[in-house]
């Protein structure tokens, strides 16, 4: 069993392997009061005033208690994380990475935002984590690029991974979870998406293009197709020779 699980692990791409690490590290640390959860939650005063900058990064890392809603948060990121850099961006880390990265700086955005608003800002204060919206944007992503999957919920009823996002949401919102952060997951997810997938289509244009200096951070090798051996290739017709 746990050769197993270690094969598994192995087995995960770099940027899957990284973060779901150092999550359960992070969470695992605070659950045994190694580290505190207070020196990683986001809070703008102490990142401006007291130059505490990593509260940027770590409030991505504490997935709270270790609970039922730990472990489903722990299947997504490891599902679906590792789908998007298996697939998605296969030979591609880089403009992976920048996706997440694009990502965190999203929700962070729009939490500082949201709290200088009137009427919302009390709702934004209460987000002081964003790991688990950061995750449910890649839910959202790989939903919105194999939306004919066909799923099933606990084995109750099916339907298409296009609507992988709102059933979490909805059972997020039954087991009496904020259903903001699922929202704030959705609103980084779409935002990608358009900008990556259609905005480019419409356009010609990819406002999303990954920098040269992250590019510079991960040696990708190119992806290439095997031709099947002993493949015979038609000779061209002979109108197309005549001519």
């Amino acid at each position: 069993m746990a050769q197993a699980v270690e094969e598994w692990y192995k087995q995960m791409p770099i940027i899957t392997r990284s973060y779901l690490t150092a999550a359960i590290v992070t969470t695992i640390g605070c659950s045994l009061d190694i580290i505190s959860p207070y020196d990683l939650y986001l809070n703008p005063k102490l990142v401006v005033k007291h130059y505490q900058v990593w509260r940027v990064l770590t409030n991505f890392l504490y997935f709270r208690k270790m609970d039922l809603d730990f472990l489903f948060h722990m299947f997504f990121l490891a599902r679906y994380c590792k789908l998007l850099e298996e697939n998605s961006f296969r030979g591609r880390t880089a403009d992976f990475f920048y996706m997440l990265l694009f990502g965190a700086t999203v929700l962070t955005g729009i939490v500082l935002l949201g709290g200088m608003i009137p009427y919302v800002s009390e709702s934004f204060a209460k987000i002081i984590f964003l790991s688990n919206s950061l995750t449910f944007m890649m839910v959202y992503v790989w939903s919105k690029q194999n939306p004919f999957i066909h799923m099933s919920f606990l084995g109750l009823f099916t339907f298409t991974a296009a609507y992988l996002p709102w059933v979490l949401l909805g059972f997020s919102v039954l087991v009496g979870a904020s259903a903001w952060v699922d929202l704030l997951g959705m609103i980084a997810g779409h935002a990608y998406y358009f900008l990556e997938d259609v905005y480019p289509r419409m356009t010609g244009r990819r406002p999303l293009r990954t920098p040269v200096f992250i590019r510079s951070l991960f040696a990708d090798e190119p992806v290439v197709a095997a031709r099947p051996a002993a493949v015979r290739f038609a000779a061209p017709p002979v109108d197309d020779v005549a001519r």
